[in-house]
C-alpha cells in the first residue's frame, strides 16, 4: 500500500477585528481565505469500490469543510467573546461568530484543524491545513508538529 497525500482547496470571505491589538486591525476588517486541507491515507487498491485508486474521494473533504467551515465562517464576522460591541440594533448582522480567543489567522487555522480532523473518515488523517489571508500573509498547520 502507498501512504499519499491529497488537498483540497476551499476560498471565503470573513471580517474580523482583534481584541485590544495594537494598529489597524483592530478595526473590523475582511479578507479572501483560502484555505487548503491536506489529508494523507493509503491509496485503496485491489477492491471493487467506486473509490478504488483514491486515497479519498475528493467529494467527502468537501463536504465536511464546506459544512464544518465555508458555510459558517464566509461572510461571517468573527470577534472574540470579550469584545464589547452591541449588535442588537443591527438587522443585517445575521452572522456574527464570537470565539473564546483573538480570531488571528493562527488561531482561526488550530480551530479549524480541530473541527476538520474530528468529522474525518477513519480510513485518513489530517496532514496540514494552509490558510492564506491576504497575498503574502498565512499560517501553516502540520499534525507531525501537534
Amino acid at each position: 500500500m502507498s501512504v499519499v497525500r491529497v488537498t483540497k482547496q476551499f476560498h471565503f470571505e470573513m471580517a474580523h477585528a482583534l481584541l485590544d491589538y495594537d494598529g489597524p486591525c483592530k478595526n473590523i476588517h475582511g479578507h479572501s481565505y483560502q484555505l487548503n486541507v491536506t489529508v494523507k491515507g493509503n491509496v485503496k487498491t485491489n477492491t471493487s469500490d467506486s473509490d478504488e485508486g483514491m486515497v479519498v474521494d475528493f467529494g467527502i473533504i468537501k463536504k465536511i469543510v464546506k459544512e464544518m467551515v465555508v458555510d459558517v465562517y464566509d461572510h461571517a464576522l468573527v470577534l472574540n467573546q470579550k469584545a464589547k460591541i452591541d449588535v442588537s440594533n443591527f438587522e443585517f448582522m445575521n452572522k456574527l461568530i464570537r470565539v473564546p480567543y483573538q480570531p488571528t489567522c493562527e488561531n482561526m487555522l488550530v480551530h479549524f484543524a480541530d473541527v476538520i480532523k474530528n468529522n474525518l473518515p477513519a480510513h485518513i488523517q489530517l496532514h496540514s491545513l494552509f490558510l492564506r489571508e491576504t497575498n503574502t500573509s498565512f499560517a501553516e498547520w502540520f499534525a507531525e508538529d501537534n
